[in-house]
Parts: structure tokens; C-alpha cells; sequence
């Protein structure tokens, strides 16, 4: 896996000849095809497929080196497989027809991820779409292949489509065409609440009913007279422009918004 990471041709060839088997599987049974794909080390890709290298080999969480090379932009890399002909995964969400492509659809390519950094472990970080900051909720590959997640995923997209709320986190699009699927929300700078409040200590009271308003808000109450909850997650603070009236300049203010992390998991979006 060294020898594949730093592209030695020399190395690795060596230890074919030693007998080293070309699929050996590493503790996270990815292969040294795997590592020549991210690393868009074409040379090294061709030198192992012609020594027997499995073509779609798929790791612990199903990736395969396709999928690897598709998600790193390795357009060499890319083409060489398909020759040899690995299959791009496909989307438990995907469509035949491109009629039936989502409203919301995201062109995954329109992402950059140049300068990302995480929002929270392993599941939200920010990216670059059309010139703005936004939060990106990527799945991992084991959701292809779990029927349960993939539902979950799918409620939270029909939930998220049916929310519109200014204090409610605003859903942007995904990208379920392709993999990794994921989830693109408006960015919220400012943190979570939680972290806010033991940041600033104890809220003076204008502070604090403002936040409790902002909450209030997102409080509803059916046919029968019982307050529901709409935000289904987190709260969130945002910078908002506001303009006053008096005065010809925009100032920030800072709202309290909900977020609706992992909402999928627990509603069904038919009853709501």
C-alpha cells in the first residue's frame, strides 16, 4: 500500500514477483488499486490491472477504485477503468429517465470541496456551490447498500422540500443521481446554540426573549390544540442583513434558526 501511495512502480513490481498477492486487502479491505485511484496515479493503475488486479473491488464501506477516482476528479484514471470495464456504482435513488431527475437535484461537480472544513464529525462541512458558502451532509457508501438508511435519506428529502420557515434552516438541493449522495443546506456561520450560550453566559432579557420568539415560531399546533415541534433538530445562529427604516444602513443581527440534522431517521414524511 506505501509502495502504491508513492506511485514506485519499481517497488511494486518487485513485490509481485515475490509473490505478494496483486488484491491483497488492507484492514479496511480496500486494495493498492484503491490508493492508485485516489491518488490519480495512472501508471501504477494500468501496471496493476495488467498483473490481475480485480477491477471493481469494493471496501468495507463499498467503495470501489471507480467510485474513488470519480470522487477525486481523476479523469485519467476514470476512463482507464471504464476501459477495462469497471461500473460506476449507481444511486439507490437514481432514475432511467432523465424526466424524472428531482427539482432539487445538485450537480455534484458544481460542489467544491477545495477549501473544506467540518461542521460537525464526519457528516456535515462546508463547501463552495454558486459563489456561496453552504453545509454538505455527505453518506457514506454504506448507506448504497443498508435499505433502511436509504429510506431514512429519502423521508428527510421529502421532509426538507415540504419546510419553509425563515427560521428554519433553508435546504438547498442534493445529489442523489450519483455517489456520494448527499444534502446541501444553507451555511449558519455562527455555530450552534448550545455552543452560543455557554460561550456567552446567562442572555439579557431582550436577548433572551428575542431567541425564545425565534423559537416560538417554529412551534405549531394542530386540529386538536397540540403544539408540535417543526424544526425536527439543532438550533442554529445566523448573521441576518437586516435594513432599518430610520437609517440607511445594514447592519447584523443575529436569529436563532433550527437546523433539521437527521430528521429522516424519525419521521415519515406522510405524517406530517
Amino acid at each position: 500500500m506505501y509502495l502504491t501511495n508513492e506511485g514506485d512502480l519499481d517497488g511494486i513490481k518487485e513485490l509481485l514477483d515475490s509473490g505478494t498477492d496483486v488484491n491483497f486487502r488492507d484492514i479496511d479491505s480496500r486494495t493498492a488499486l484503491h490508493i492508485a485511484a485516489c491518488q490519480g496515479l495512472t501508471d501504477v493503475v494500468e501496471f496493476l490491472l495488467q498483473n490481475g488486479a480485480e477491477v471493481d473491488p469494493k471496501d468495507q464501506w463499498g467503495s470501489t477504485p471507480l467510485a474513488d477516482a470519480v470522487y477525486y476528479k481523476n479523469h485519467d484514471v476514470i476512463k482507464l477503468l471504464e476501459k477495462h470495464g469497471a461500473k460506476p456504482p449507481r444511486a439507490p435513488m437514481s432514475v432511467q429517465n432523465t424526466s424524472e431527475v428531482p427539482e432539487y437535484e445538485i450537480n455534484p461537480a458544481e460542489l467544491d470541496f477545495s477549501n473544506s472544513v467540518d461542521i460537525t464529525k464526519g457528516t456535515f462541512c462546508i463547501a463552495s456551490w454558486r459563489g456561496i458558502q453552504v453545509a454538505v451532509k455527505t453518506l457514506g457508501d454504506e448507506v448504497l447498500n443498508d435499505e433502511e438508511k436509504v429510506k431514512s435519506f429519502h423521508n428527510e428529502l421529502a421532509l426538507l422540500q415540504k419546510i419553509r420557515h425563515p427560521n428554519v434552516v433553508q435546504f438547498l438541493g442534493a445529489v442523489t443521481q450519483s455517489t456520494p449522495m448527499m444534502i446541501v443546506t444553507e451555511y449558519l456561520p455562527r455555530g450552534d446554540f448550545c455552543a452560543y450560550l455557554k460561550r456567552k453566559g446567562a442572555l439579557k432579557p431582550i436577548t433572551a426573549v428575542k431567541f425564545a420568539l425565534d423559537i416560538a415560531r417554529n412551534i405549531l399546533r394542530d386540529v386538536a390544540g397540540h403544539l408540535k415541534v417543526a424544526d425536527f433538530g439543532v438550533s442554529k445562529l445566523l448573521k441576518v442583513k437586516t435594513v432599518k427604516e430610520d437609517k440607511p444602513v445594514t447592519g447584523q443581527d443575529t436569529s436563532c434558526k433550527f437546523s433539521y440534522l437527521g430528521l429522516g431517521e424519525t419521521y415519515d414524511p406522510n405524517n406530517c
